[in-house]
């Protein structure tokens, strides 16, 4: 078994949090992990991406090849655009609808969301409502998580201990939150 995902997003956005719950859920279950992150002007809006490898026997480099990613998740779509030369043909790309517009010439949305329809394996959609009907406006990336839990091959309870460990000195209302909205986000995924 072996898995290759790419998070990536906005600064501020979590995705980077995404990939330390999956890697520390993954090490649970025994796994080989090996991760590349990088961080661009994350604190001013920029781009943040991580290469997520995750295998049952050991990984010789944390880089993801072009063409070899199982998964794009992202908690904003022109982000998951810019990852998609890495997608393998059956790979999937997860990620939230609604753009963070953070540049002046952002592309119009449609043309955006127009892209993601000629990928064959696709999960679209509106993490920040769902989010904010699980009662954690700030846990996008957890409803994005949720929903690519599905295609991780890492068992949903594994994630939520990683939830918990991860959020565990916010106190266990922030803990239930992320864990609630990991939860609506696989929802979105089982209901496709």
């Amino acid at each position: 078994m072996k898995i290759d995902i790419i998070l990536c997003g906005v600064g501020g956005m979590g995705a980077l949090s995404s990939a330390a719950i999956i890697s520390k859920a993954a090490l649970d279950m025994g796994m080989y992990m090996k991760q590349s992150e990088t961080h661009g002007m994350s604190q001013r809006g920029g781009d943040v991406q991580s290469h997520l490898r995750l295998s049952d026997s050991p990984i010789a480099s944390d880089l993801i090849p072009q063409g070899e990613c199982d998964i794009i998740l992202s908690v904003e779509p022109m982000e998951a655009l810019r990852y998609l030369p890495y997608l393998h043909k059956d790979g999937w790309i997860i990620s939230n609808e609604n753009p963070f517009i953070n540049i002046p010439n952002y592309p119009d949305r449609n043309l955006i969301l127009d892209e993601f329809k000629k990928i064959k394996n696709h999960i679209l959609f509106d993490a920040d409502k769902i989010a904010k009907e699980s009662g954690n406006p700030k846990g996008t990336n957890m409803v994005v998580l949720g929903a690519a839990s599905k295609y991780l091959q890492i068992d949903l309870g594994k994630l939520e201990d990683a939830v918990r460990e991860s959020f565990a000195r916010k106190g266990e209302d922030v803990v239930n939150a992320n864990i609630n909205a990991l939860r609506a986000g696989r929802k979105v995924a089982d209901a496709m």
